[in-house]
C-alpha cells in the first residue's frame, strides 16, 4: 500500500512558475514508477509526465514539454513537478500516481496502470 499526497499548487500568473511535490508513505517508493496526470473542470484526467522508478527515463506530453520537469528523490519518498512558464490552459487539478513496474526504465502514460493515486492539488493560472 503507497499513499500519495501531493503539496504545492496554487494560484499563480500567467508566465510564472510552480514547483508540485508528491510525497509517498512507506518504504516501496523505489520500486514504482510515478506520473503526474491533471484534470481540468469538465475534462478528463490526462497525462502529464512520468518518470522511471531509478529517475533515469522521463516522458512529458507535446503539451508540457520544454516547460515541466518531472524529478524524484527515492531517499526522501518524493517526486516534483517543476512547472515553468505557466499558461491559462495550465489550469487543472494536478495528481500524482504511482505505477507497479517490473523493469528500472518504464515510464507510465496510461491512466488505467496507476497503482495509486493522490488526492489532488489546484493549479491555477490567470491572465
Amino acid at each position: 500500500q503507497v499513499q500519495l499526497v501531493e503539496s504545492g499548487g496554487g494560484l499563480v500568473q500567467a508566465g510564472g512558475s510552480l514547483r508540485l511535490s508528491c510525497a509517498a508513505s512507506g518504504r516501496t517508493f523505489s520500486t514504482y514508477a510515478m506520473g503526474w496526470f491533471r484534470q481540468a473542470t469538465g475534462k478528463e484526467r490526462e497525462f502529464v509526465a512520468a518518470i522511471s522508478k531509478s529517475g533515469g527515463t522521463t516522458d512529458y506530453a507535446n503539451s508540457v514539454k520544454g516547460r515541466f520537469t518531472i524529478s524524484r528523490d527515492n531517499a526522501k519518498n518524493t517526486v516534483y513537478l517543476q512547472m515553468n512558464s505557466l499558461k491559462r490552459e495550465d489550469t487543472a487539478v494536478y495528481y500524482c500516481g504511482a505505477a507497479s513496474v517490473l523493469f528500472n526504465s518504464v515510464v507510465v502514460r496510461t491512466l488505467s496502470r496507476y497503482d495509486y493515486w493522490g488526492q489532488g492539488t489546484q493549479v491555477t493560472v490567470s491572465s
